[in-house]
């Protein structure tokens, strides 16, 4: 189609009156000015209300205007520029108004309600010929077109129809053939003879609506589905958080059982540890009393020996040799057997379990309500201890003998 729907001009159009309202907005109330408007000695506009709001405030001494009494003047600022606006005696009727934007404020009003097809129709220029209307449609293109087209341009060949008749049929489904204007008159500019082409149907508007309903049905199917795909998105952040949840109740619980067994393997390991130091000690204690009875013993017989009484000498050195001898006599073969304070036999090997928990996977099978509820209480758990038992290492038969046998020698000695 060579011509231009005029979405350009309305859109320029729509802008400038845009701007045209932003340069109409008062700076005190914030919307468009409300009449009269009173220009300052700044040359800013306001409404006169306005202006009338700010000087009492500024001045709230200052007397009404029906006051009998004669007032002298005031002063405010300028809200826009805080120019200072000295004003005689009658205040803000004083101001000159500014009649200018007067008018322009009510040309303004009357282009916003004017409605939005007839500025259209009047921006329907054609492409190739700016200066021309678009004012006939082609009935072959079924496309508007302008009179200098069909004469001179690409429609030349085609048979046209008046704008108005076809857009009666079209719309309102009215009478009108299709090279007649409304009441049977023919185009409004004439055209050499062409070879007869049949017209296509115009649509119509119980077509047209027809088309509308198809798409409102079809928008509202979308807009269902839309919805309910919203809805699964929330089920499945739903159901996510769900699961986060569940699966960190799972993994705190084998912390804790993990714990537990912890705490067990080391107090184990922390009475085997006792059980030992103390007889050892124990033996400690019994060797270091053996060595002071015999430090002592060797005292007395040194100082026996030189004794200078012969009746002295003789009279204790019979019960002297007989201490010694019972003294080397005493046995003192009660020791730790080699590798006593070995402790490897606590040593537990956990890859296994490291790679069983490597290997933890979620279940292809949805889990049962009492599972889903919360881990603890279903067979998993047990399991899962059960497992975790197994790590403690049994005591070998063979330390059993050695580490009893021994700890009740100190008792037989004491």
């Amino acid at each position: 189609m060579n011509f231009a729907v005029g979405l350009k001009p309305l859109l320029a159009e729509a802008r400038s009156m845009e701007s045209l309202e932003k340069q109409l907005i008062c700076p005190i109330c914030l919307e468009m000015f409300t009449k009269p408007v009173v220009i300052l000695p700044c040359q800013h506009n306001l409404c006169r209300k306005c202006a009338n709001d700010v000087f009492q405030a500024s001045n709230p001494l200052w007397q009404s205007r029906g006051s009998s009494a004669v007032p002298s003047g005031g002063r405010f600022r300028c809200p826009s520029c805080r120019h200072e606006v000295v004003l005689d005696r009658h205040g803000v009727y004083g101001l000159q108004r500014n009649l200018l934007v007067e008018n322009i404020i009510d040309i303004y009003k009357q282009e916003s309600a004017r409605p939005l097809h007839a500025k259209a129709e009047q921006h329907l220029m054609c492409e190739e010929h700016e200066d021309e209307r678009i004012n006939i449609y082609c009935l072959r293109c079924e496309a508007p077109t302008c009179s200098l087209c069909k004469v001179f341009g690409a429609h030349k060949d085609c048979e046209v129809a008046p704008l108005p008749a076809v857009y009666q049929r079209q719309k309102v489904g009215g009478p009108g053939g299709a090279g007649e204007g409304p009441g049977g008159c023919p185009p409004s500019r004439p055209s050499r003879p062409s070879r007869p082409v049949p017209s296509r149907p115009v649509l119509s508007q119980s077509e047209l609506s027809d088309g509308i309903a198809m798409l409102v049905a079809g928008n509202d199917r979308i807009q269902a589905i839309i919805t309910q795909m919203e809805e699964i998105c929330r089920t499945i952040e739903e159901n996510g958080r769900r699961q986060k949840q569940h699966l960190g109740l799972r993994f705190d619980s084998l912390y804790s059982i993990l714990e537990e067994r912890k705490k067990e393997l080391l107090q184990s390991i922390a009475r085997e540890q006792e059980a030992k130091v103390q007889r050892v000690r124990g033996l400690i204690r019994q060797y270091g009393d053996h060595l002071e009875a015999s430090s002592k013993l060797v005292e007395s017989a040194i100082q026996a020996m030189e004794e200078p009484q012969m009746a002295v000498y003789l009279q204790h050195s019979k019960e002297l040799l007989k201490k010694i001898t019972d003294m080397s006599k005493v046995s003192m073969s009660s020791r730790p057997e080699p590798g006593y304070e070995n402790m490897d036999h606590f040593s537990i090997n956990v890859d296994y379990v490291a790679e069983m928990l490597r290997t933890i996977e979620f279940q292809t099978e949805p889990l049962g309500e009492d599972e889903a509820d919360g881990p603890g209480d279903g067979s998993e758990t047990v399991a899962d201890e059960e497992r975790l038992d197994s790590l403690e290492v049994p005591e070998a038969t063979e330390d059993v003998g050695p580490r009893q046998k021994p700890a009740s020698s100190p008792h037989g000695q004491h």
